[in-house]
C-alpha cells in the first residue's frame, strides 16, 4: 500500500518526465497546474517538493500520460480517490450514465465526435467510448480525427499491400 507521501515523492520525481512526455516547456507546465515557474524549477530541481494539491493538479490534468501510468499501475485518479477517502467512511453517490450529458455530433470510421451538453465543450472518443482527445475547440477535433483517419488509411493501405505481395 501507497501513502500519501510516498505518492507525493513519485510525483515529484515523474513531473518533469510527464512536462516532457507533453513537450511543454516549464513556462507552460507551471501555467497549466497553476504554480509559478520559480515553484516549478525548484521542485524539478529537488529543492522543493510539491504539495499534495500540486500533485492533484498534475494527476487531473496529465492522467493520460504514460509515464504517469506506469509508475502508479494505472489510471492515477483511482489512487488519489483511494489516498483522499483512507481514513473515511463514504457513501459513493450514483450518478447518471456518462452517455446522458453527451450529444452525438458524428461518427466515422470507429471513431466518434460528441458535444457536452452542459458546457459545451467537444470530445473525440472511439467506438469503445475511450477518450482520445476534448476541447472546446471544434477545428481542433476535427484535425485530430484527420489525423488519426489519415493514419489508419496508411496503415490499412500498408496491410492490403503485404497481403498483394506475399
Amino acid at each position: 500500500m501507497i501513502t500519501k507521501e510516498e505518492f507525493i515523492k513519485k510525483i515529484n520525481l515523474i513531473a518533469k518526465d510527464i512536462r516532457k512526455e507533453y513537450s511543454l516547456t516549464q513556462d507552460e507546465m507551471s501555467k497549466i497546474i497553476g504554480i509559478s515557474k520559480k515553484t516549478l524549477v525548484q521542485s524539478e530541481k529537488g529543492r522543493r517538493s510539491l504539495e499534495w494539491t500540486e500533485c492533484l493538479a498534475i494527476i487531473t490534468i496529465f492522467c493520460r500520460s504514460k509515464i504517469l501510468q506506469d509508475s502508479l499501475g494505472g489510471d492515477p485518479r483511482e489512487i488519489v480517490q483511494a489516498l483522499a477517502f483512507e481514513n473515511s467512511k463514504i457513501i459513493y453517490p450514483l450518478v447518471k450514465p456518462e452517455s446522458y450529458w453527451w450529444s452525438d455530433l458524428s461518427k466515422k470510421e470507429g471513431f466518434k465526435i460528441q458535444q457536452n451538453i452542459i458546457n459545451k465543450h467537444y470530445r473525440l472518443i472511439t467506438s469503445k467510448n475511450e477518450l482520445i482527445i476534448s476541447s472546446f475547440d471544434y477545428e481542433e477535433i476535427i484535425d485530430y480525427l484527420n489525423i488519426l483517419l489519415k493514419k489508419k488509411s496508411k496503415c490499412n493501405g500498408s496491410k492490403a499491400k503485404k497481403k498483394i505481395s506475399t
